[in-house]
Formats: C-alpha cells, sequence, structure tokens
C-alpha cells in the first residue's frame, strides 16, 4: 500500500483509507463478524487510516473500531468526530433528530467520551462533524487545540467546511486536513484544491463511491432495504433520473479493464494527488476491490471523459435532505 502526506504537519497515512460508518449499519443491517473480517482484511492489505465518528451507532462504532484494532494500535491511525448530539444526550435521543453542538464545553467532553470508547489515550486525527453556526470557528477550533496541547490528540481536521470557514479555523491551530464528500457526483472540494495547497491541508474524501452508487450494484431505488438510511437521500429518491450517470460510468470502466468502484476511487486519488479516500464496506470482497483502485493513474483524456459523463447527464437531488448538513 502507498502511504501519502496527509497535509504538511507530519501526518502519513496509506492512500486509501476506511471509513467505519457502515459497520454501524448505516446502511442497513451490519454482519459484526463480517465487519471484523473487513478491518482485518484492511489491515492486512496495508491500510492505515480507520475513520468513525462519536455519532455512528450511538457511538457503539467507535468501541467496536477501538476493540478491533487494539492489537495494531502502534501501526494505525484513529481518526474520529465530534459535534453532534440528540436531544436527551447521548448518540442517541428522543425522535432522532441531531444537534450541533461545537461549543467548548462540548469539545472537551466529547474527546473524553470518545477516548474512552476507543481505549486509546491519543485520537490522532480529531475531526469537527459540522460548523455549528451558533459558536464561532475560533472558539471550537481553540478549545480543539486545547486537547493537542493535553496530549489527548495529535492532528486537528474539520469536515463539510467551506474555503473561508477552513482559513479563519487555520489561523487559531493548523488544521491537518479537512474531510469532505468527493466522488464523481459530488465535486464541491475542487473549489478549494487551491486553498488546501497554500495552507498545506490534506483532503480525506467522504463517500467517494456516492454511497455505494458507483459501485453499479444498486440497479434501483426498490434495491435499498427498508433500514438503509440511503432511502432518505434525495440523488436515490431520483435514482431513475440519475440511471443515466451510472450507466455511462459503468460502460466506461468496462473499457478501462476495472470495476466501477475502482474506477470512481482512482479518479477521486488523480483529481489531486495526496487526496485520500476512505470507500466503506461491509464485505471483504468489497474491501479488496476497493484497494487495487490504488494503483490505477487515470489520464488527463479519462479524467475529461468522466467529467463530462456528469456534465452530459446533470445530477438530480441534494446530497442530503437537510441542507444544514451541508459546507458551512
Amino acid at each position: 500500500m502507498k502511504t501519502v502526506a496527509l497535509g504538511t504537519q507530519g501526518l502519513t497515512v496509506s492512500a486509501e483509507g476506511l471509513g467505519c460508518m457502515m459497520i454501524a449499519g448505516h446502511y442497513g443491517t451490519a454482519d459484526v463478524t463480517e465487519s471484523m473480517r473487513v478491518i482485518e482484511a484492511a489491515v492486512d492489505g496495508g491500510i492505515t487510516l480507520f475513520d468513525t465518528a462519536d455519532v455512528y451507532g450511538g457511538s457503539q462504532n467507535e468501541v467496536f473500531v477501538g476493540k478491533a484494532l487494539a492489537n495494531v494500535r502502534d501501526r494505525v491511525k484513529i481518526a474520529t468526530k465530534f459535534g453532534f448530539t440528540r436531544p436527551g444526550g447521548g448518540g442517541k435521543g428522543p425522535g432522532g433528530a441531531l444537534v450541533v453542538d461545537g461549543s467548548p464545553v462540548h469539545v472537551r467532553a466529547a474527546c473524553d467520551a470518545s477516548l474512552g470508547r476507543l481505549g486509546i489515550e491519543t485520537i490522532d486525527l480529531y475531526y469537527l462533524h459540522r460548523v455549528d453556526p451558533k459558536v464561532p470557528i475560533e472558539e471550537t477550533v481553540g478549545a480543539m487545540a486545547e486537547l493537542v496541547r493535553a496530549g489527548k490528540v495529535r492532528y486537528l481536521g474539520l469536515s463539510e467546511v467551506a474555503e473561508p470557514t477552513l482559513r479563519r479555523a487555520h489561523k487559531v491551530h493548523p488544521i491537518a486536513a479537512v474531510q469532505n464528500e468527493y466522488s464523481p457526483w459530488s465535486r464541491e472540494p475542487e473549489k478549494m484544491f487551491a486553498a488546501l495547497d497554500e495552507l498545506g491541508v490534506g483532503l480525506v474524501a467522504y463517500s467517494p463511491l456516492g454511497r455505494g452508487f458507483f459501485t453499479a450494484t444498486i440497479n434501483s431505488y426498490a434495491d435499498l432495504a427498508d433500514n438503509d438510511n440511503r432511502k432518505g437521500y434525495p440523488r436515490f429518491k431520483a435514482f431513475e433520473a440519475n440511471r443515466p450517470v451510472i450507466d455511462r460510468f459503468k460502460a466506461l470502466a468496462e473499457r478501462r479493464g476495472c470495476s466501477p468502484a475502482q474506477l470512481a476511487l482512482a479518479f477521486v486519488m488523480s483529481k489531486r494527488p495526496g487526496t485520500v479516500p476512505i470507500p466503506g464496506t461491509k464485505h471483504v470482497a468489497h474491501l479488496l476491490d476497493n484497494l487495487a483502485a490504488v494503483d490505477i493513474v487515470l489520464s488527463p483524456a479519462e479524467l475529461a471523459e468522466i467529467d463530462g459523463i456528469v456534465t452530459a447527464a446533470p445530477v438530480v437531488g441534494e446530497r442530503y435532505a437537510d441542507t444544514t448538513l451541508l459546507q458551512a
């Protein structure tokens, strides 16, 4: 597995990471035994960056990830996120509504809780999951910087953040990485490439497979299980309208001699070298397929063809039903 510098502060990780949200059953029921095999196969395959969050699985995702990586802690980097609460406290609450909380008090409490669930002394990369519009980003990042000085966190990150907010945060404490959604049909991070390079900030691409859309394993909206959260995403509700995108993308993958998932991951890594995608999966076979993407380098002509696919069949639907979860 290739390694890359994630930003310019000294954090080095595998060229591809593992997003662990799916292990929490976010996209339908998860198999704990198979999920453990996925993590073991990821470690064996050279993945060193494992990404979770305190809100995944009612916070139990951190417990699972921590236990699964306990025996290889010295070989991996654990990233987690904070910033969401639910009414009533904890990872789950009445009504299931999420509330963004970037207050300094919550920063400190959330970090201590994550350290306990993960069973570790230091979080390698600690992200603000979403920007709190009620709290100046300087206050939130200031409290996060205190965690670095206390030895509880090594590097700081921001998730779903826009350039102006990143610049303000970076003045308070260096930001090692931004984790934004980036895939062939979610291109917002490209507007930040120049700023990321200027500031020496790494880009971690979450949902690089379009939440499974670019795996070409979903044939219709009806394929999604009732307990699959994607049923609530506008782009999946508009699956038929978006079908031309995946049909053309699948045809290009066939001509390229790779899987659609590999093509999507190669796109993300080729567009801005050093970008680290963190695809998630519940199946070892899919993990192994994803790993092979690190050796695929797309030509400018192939990148342009993918651009043309999205341009020729514009994507229908927002990334989230709740637009407050978009960049701030």
